[in-house]
C-alpha cells in the first residue's frame, strides 16, 4: 500500500512545476500528469489514486488563490499606500475567483490523471 499524501505532495508538485513552465494549457497537463503519479504513488486501486489526485490537484489551486490574493494586496500597498492596498487587495480576490474557477478543471483532470495511475499501479 503507497502512500496517500505523499502521492498527493508529489502530484502537487509536479502540477506546480509543469503549470509554471508552461502557463495556460500546462496547468491542465501539469493536474493530468500530477494526478497520474499521485494515483501510482498511493497506490490501492482507482478510488485512492482518485483521492490522491483530487488532493493534488486542489492544493495547487488553494495556494495559488492564496499567493494571489496576498501577493497582489502587497503590491497593492507597496505602490499606493493603504488604498492601493485595499484595491490591490480586490483586485487580488477577483483573479482568486478565477483561480479556484480553474483550480476546479485543474483538479478534475487530476482526479482523472490519479484513478489512471491507481488503476494502473494496482
Amino acid at each position: 500500500m503507497g502512500s496517500l499524501w505523499l502521492g498527493a505532495l508529489v502530484g502537487f508538485v509536479i502540477t506546480l512545476l509543469l503549470g509554471w513552465l508552461f502557463p495556460g494549457i500546462g496547468h491542465l497537463i501539469g493536474g493530468f500528469t500530477g494526478g497520474f503519479v499521485a494515483g501510482i504513488i498511493a497506490r490501492g486501486g482507482m478510488l485512492n489514486g482518485a483521492f490522491a489526485g483530487f488532493l493534488a490537484g486542489i492544493l495547487g489551486g488553494i495556494i495559488i488563490t492564496i499567493l494571489a490574493v496576498v501577493g497582489l494586496a502587497i503590491v497593492g500597498g507597496v505602490a499606493g499606500g493603504l488604498m492601493g492596498g485595499l484595491f490591490g487587495g480586490l483586485a487580488g480576490l477577483a483573479v482568486g475567483v478565477v483561480a479556484i474557477i480553474l483550480a476546479i478543471f485543474g483538479a478534475i483532470a487530476s482526479t482523472i490523471g490519479g484513478l489512471i495511475g491507481g488503476l494502473i499501479a494496482r
